[in-house]
């Protein structure tokens, strides 16, 4: 009976579909190859898809055949690389100018870097590092360099990384002027390159800073001008005494209409701590959002002048192959129910050529949505529409009476 009534329901019940459709298109101008790049406009990415999965590239050739041009997604992002360097601590002294940790490096390698870790947990020390190519002669190569450690019930804060130009000697020599012997843990030794990536600034139309005595700490709020894919931040401090601050970076994630007003919700994109040793630049995860929040914990301290905040993301481009340069090809976007395309470039990044043609985009058009066609109703007569009820009726009495005779009959 429970399987005969499922197949009634299903009768009574409509069948529902649903499509997705793209809401925006843009004209792609300049085809005349196979490879070519297409940079991705700002005013875009608040009507893309959050992961940006929903872009597509449609051709239309001389003979009506529509096709999809495969892409790969790129953003402009730093090319980082840090070789590490074998060497020997080969001599640990004092004198009256503090102590002395001397590096051996088994051939003439230039490095840049040397990351220090201590068994100390509070120090603030002006180092000094020299390198010789036999002992005998030295040479400056930092002089009143600070590194310090701070931990206490507030913070927790090292920066005890050595970074300089590139020096090629087979020996190096670290002057620590502290009256009790440093722990020294460990001293890494590298080669470290950034290839810095391209990005843009955005304006930031709003700029709200609240000082809160109670909690003790400054909220920035920052409001872009419209929805981009933000990476880095940079805060501007304008004071010039040493500070050292807990900070947080949230963006807005949503919001939620309510009876006391309009509720924002934040998610936390990076932490870390604003202090006066190094450029207070902050890299983040590339995220599309129009609203961010700085939040500042300034325990006892009084707060800091906060001069401006540059906000930047990378450049986000498409590398896309062409195969009919005849076709008008078109960028469709904005449907969030859109899988991630699969290509098969994706495997053969290699082959792609180094340089690339740039092409251009039209403006943005809207793309109206097709209203689905109206099919004619199975029944023109009402007549026929209370037979078939009536049938239903029947059919439902009768399992009904059939049940109940079983149980008045049980074998």
């Amino acid at each position: 009976m429970n399987r005969n009534l499922k197949i009634i329901l299903l009768l009574l019940s409509g069948c529902v579909s649903a499509y997705g459709q793209f809401a925006y298109k843009r004209d792609i101008n300049g085809v005349s190859e196979q490879w070519h790049r297409l940079e991705l406009p700002d005013a875009l990415f608040g009507k893309t898809a959050t992961d940006l999965a929903d872009l597509r590239i449609y051709g239309v050739t001389q003979k009506n055949d529509t096709l999809e041009a495969p892409y790969l997604l790129r953003r402009s992002t730093e090319q980082i690389s840090e070789q590490a360097i074998d060497f020997k601590l080969i001599n640990t002294t004092h004198n009256a100018r503090g102590w002395f940790f001397t590096f051996e490096i088994p051939a003439e390698t230039a490095i840049n870097q040397i990351k220090l870790a201590f068994d100390q947990t509070n120090f603030d020390w002006r180092v000094q590092l020299e390198g010789s190519p036999d002992q005998r002669e030295w040479f400056t190569i930092l002089d009143d360099y600070r590194i310090l450690s701070i931990r206490n019930g507030y913070t927790d804060f090292q920066f005890t990384k050595l970074a300089f130009p590139n020096a090629r000697y087979r020996f190096f020599r670290l002057r620590i002027p502290a009256r009790e012997k440093p722990a020294l843990l460990s001293a890494n030794l590298a080669q470290y390159n950034v290839l810095n990536g391209t990005y843009k600034n955005y304006y930031a139309e709003q700029f709200n800073l609240k000082n809160d005595k109670k909690n003790k700490e400054t909220t920035l709020e920052i409001g872009l001008h419209m929805p981009v894919p933000v990476s880095r931040l940079n805060v501007h401090v304008h004071d010039t005494f040493d500070y050292y601050r807990p900070v947080t970076i949230q963006f807005l994630s949503d919001s939620v209409k309510t009876e006391k007003g309009w509720m924002h919700n934040y998610t936390t994109l990076a932490s870390g701590t604003l202090n006066s040793l190094e450029e207070n630049t902050f890299s983040l995860n590339s995220t599309i959002t129009q609203r961010l929040r700085i939040i500042i914990q300034n325990q006892d301290n009084q707060p800091l002048q906060i001069d401006s905040v540059t906000v930047s993301g990378y450049v986000h481009e498409l590398v896309a192959r062409f195969t009919e340069p005849g076709a008008a090809y078109f960028l469709a976007y904005g449907n969030p129910d859109a899988p991630t395309p699969q290509y098969d470039i994706g495997r053969f990044a290699g082959t792609i050529p180094e340089q690339l043609t740039p092409l251009s985009l039209g403006e943005e058009q809207r793309i109206a949505a097709e209203a689905p066609k109206a099919k004619a109703p199975l029944f023109e007569n009402k007549i026929w529409l209370w037979v078939l009820m009536g049938g239903i009726i029947l059919l439902l009495g009768w399992f009904t009476l059939r049940m109940m005779q079983k149980n008045e009959n049980p074998i």
